[in-house]
């Protein structure tokens, strides 16, 4: 598995997404997080990792566990996951009222091995945590926790759209988050370079002619389109 997880973080989370597509196992119109969640550190590498699941509230205080014990649980839910973890919140206020993570929080994760955290609400500090190098995607950001607290974890969660599930598959850049279907991903991995040299048929045709004609372009998109024809039939065929 971390053999996969480091092949997987070489490609951009829209590759992966593409790539995702030729096998044929979901709705291309599934799986990913919307426009909703965006990444708040924009130009770090792919983060790639095991979802630590977790709601939380900031409206009043009371809602979860005591925040000491709150800490222990979530960081053995997160030392049980099989690689390195992604930190994932669906914020029960909505709209958010206060951040859900901080700079010593983000901090905190990133020391017990986790490469990343999304939130449904908002988060603050954004500028130290940048600095960190930790990646965080976030629906918004407010100045204050108010009453930020754990309120149940490892559980399912909604956030952007979908529901992520503890120990679930992700990948994430300044594009967005994705799902990786567990059953396919060493496969999404070994494939992803057949997908972009596809796509570099109509890109050195683009970059590297003098003068572009509509006809080429056809042609090129056409033998781009058969190339990625081949490869989902192949794909396909092992899962059917």
């Amino acid at each position: 598995m971390r053999e996969t997880l480091n092949k997987l973080a070489r490609y951009d989370t829209p590759t992966i997404c593409n790539v995702i597509e030729l096998f044929e196992v979901r709705s291309r119109a599934v799986g990913y997080m919307d426009g909703t969640i965006r990444a708040a550190c924009e130009g770090l590498p792919p983060m790639v990792g095991f979802a630590a699941t977790a709601t939380v509230q900031a409206s009043q205080p009371g809602a979860g566990t005591d925040i000491y014990k709150s800490i222990e649980l979530q960081m053995q839910k997160i030392l049980e996951l099989p690689g390195p973890a992604v930190v994932v919140f669906q914020d029960l206020d909505d709209p958010a009222v206060g951040a859900s993570f901080g700079e010593v929080m983000c901090g905190s994760y990133k020391a017990f091995g986790c490469v990343g955290l999304i939130s449904s609400g908002a988060g603050r500090d954004i500028e130290q945590v940048r600095q960190m190098q930790f990646p965080v995607f976030i629906g918004s950001t407010i100045c204050s926790h108010a009453y930020t607290q754990l309120v149940e974890i490892g559980v399912e969660v909604d956030v952007g759209g979908i529901t992520v599930s503890n120990g679930e598959l992700l990948h994430g850049d300044t594009n967005g988050v994705t799902t990786v279907p567990l059953d396919i991903a060493s496969e999404v991995a070994d494939v992803a370079d057949e997908y972009i040299a596809a796509e570099r048929i109509v890109l050195d045709y683009l970059e590297e002619s003098g003068e572009t004609e509509v006809q080429k372009l056809v042609e090129c998109r056409r033998a781009m389109g058969q190339t990625i024809g081949e490869l989902r039939n192949r794909v396909s065929r092992k899962h059917s």
